[in-house]
């Protein structure tokens, strides 16, 4: 499928998660933030777009807040 597609499949209700297998029923997209990852992940197969950014190392910590008393 083409990846001008997703978008238009996932607003229809038609976008399914996953692969395709013998038995087993596939989930339907129902995030918006999902079908955009699925969206990214056919661009970046077909070309369009470039590679993942990679994180450096370890996210910050966080800061402890005092409790009261």
């Amino acid at each position: 499928m083409p990846s001008s597609e997703i978008m238009e499949k996932f607003r229809k209700g038609r976008l399914h998660s996953g692969k395709k297998t013998k038995g087993k029923k596939r989930k339907i997209v129902r995030k918006k933030s999902q079908a955009k990852a699925i969206l990214l992940s056919y661009l970046r197969k077909e070309g369009k777009l470039g590679p993942r950014k990679k994180t450096k190392g370890k996210k910050a910590p966080r800061k402890r807040i005092a409790g009261k008393g």
